[in-house]
């Protein structure tokens, strides 16, 4: 079973690409599967060391159960084992998260990506007992906790950690978008999980803990992942002059995004939309019609999305020689 010390590199987070005509609301068998194994195997040869799907730009919450079952088996079929693999398995109740943990272990995931339910927020003692009983229920599958205090409204303190450690031993790693609570949260955990900035954030995070910021997750590296692997070779070169100049060029890439990203509740309302928006607008793959209810993007807010890939597409240019060097 994978441990915190296994995560290296980029994590890439893909969309679960949708057909022409998913954005109906009588639209069914919606995944595009081709564009599913094309980009998997995309993103493999390009250089990430893991992959997780089925979180929230994943739209775990409006593919069905028949959908979700053949993309778990597409992406796990085309990855073959070469990159650890976390499969979101997130669900409003206990019961549909159990199985679809079961049916993504029976397909060979490495892992599963975990978050709350979301239909009510989860008190201390529920939080805690819900990744107990998780990770007593599938002893031998990692579990990465999906540390969204924003989309959870839970806010992740340092006894959950510390919890985690002694209750769900099968936790190794975190999901994680707080500098400000990272050494609390690392100091709860003794080392035994390993809490996982995105690209935009490494440098905080290697500011605060060095030994321990040597993987990222990266929604972006959808777009194409070379930013994001120059910037953890990088990392794990010890070249940090060159991994502050790479998160300067992030932060020009998505400064444009700024209003909608650094306002929660608008955020809330219209993450899914800026992330498949941005990534189609890069083109590096199809991520097709958004899914309903979450299909509407103000004008202003879809303009920031192509922006943003717009100036990705131009760190990608930037990039891809330097890691052929």
């Amino acid at each position: 079973m994978l441990t915190a010390r296994d995560l290296t590199g980029v994590n890439a987070i893909i969309p679960t690409p949708a057909k022409p005509g998913a954005d109906r609301w009588d639209a069914v068998d919606t995944v595009d599967l081709d564009e599913t194994a094309r980009v998997v195997d995309a993103l493999i040869r390009d250089g990430v060391s893991g992959l997780i799907i089925l979180g929230t730009t994943g739209e775990c919450a409006t593919i069905t159960r028949d959908e979700y079952e053949k993309f778990v088996d597409t992406t796990l079929g085309t990855v073959k084992k070469r990159v650890p693999t976390f499969v979101g398995t997130t669900q409003l109740g206990l019961h549909e998260v159990v199985y679809r943990t079961r049916f993504a272990r029976d397909r060979g995931a490495d892992g599963i990506l975990l978050g709350m339910p979301m239909w009510q927020p989860l008190t201390d003692e529920m939080a805690i007992d819900y990744y107990a009983t998780m990770s007593q229920a599938f002893p031998d599958l990692a579990l990465m906790v999906y540390g969204n205090s924003r989309a959870f409204r839970y806010p992740f303190p340092p006894h959950f950690w510390k919890a985690m450690t002694e209750k769900a031993p099968t936790v190794m790693a975190a999901k994680f978008a707080r500098p400000d609570k990272l050494l609390a949260a690392l100091e709860a955990a003794g080392g035994k999980i390993h809490f996982l900035p995105h690209e935009g954030a490494v440098n905080k995070f290697l500011d605060l803990s060095p030994a321990t910021t040597t993987a990222c997750w990266s929604t972006a590296a959808s777009m194409g992942p070379e930013p994001a692997l120059a910037l953890m070779r990088a990392v794990n070169a010890g070249d940090l002059e060159q991994a502050r100049a790479i998160g300067k060029d992030l932060a020009w890439a998505g400064e444009g995004s700024k209003p909608l990203v650094s306002d929660a509740e608008a955020f809330a309302s219209h993450n899914i939309q800026y992330e498949k928006l941005r990534i189609d607008a890069a083109g590096y793959m199809k991520t097709g019609p958004l899914r309903p209810p979450y299909h509407h993007m103000p004008a202003e807010y879809a303009a920031m999305s192509r922006q943003n890939a717009e100036r990705w597409k131009q760190l990608r240019e930037k990039y891809a020689g330097a890691l052929t060097k």
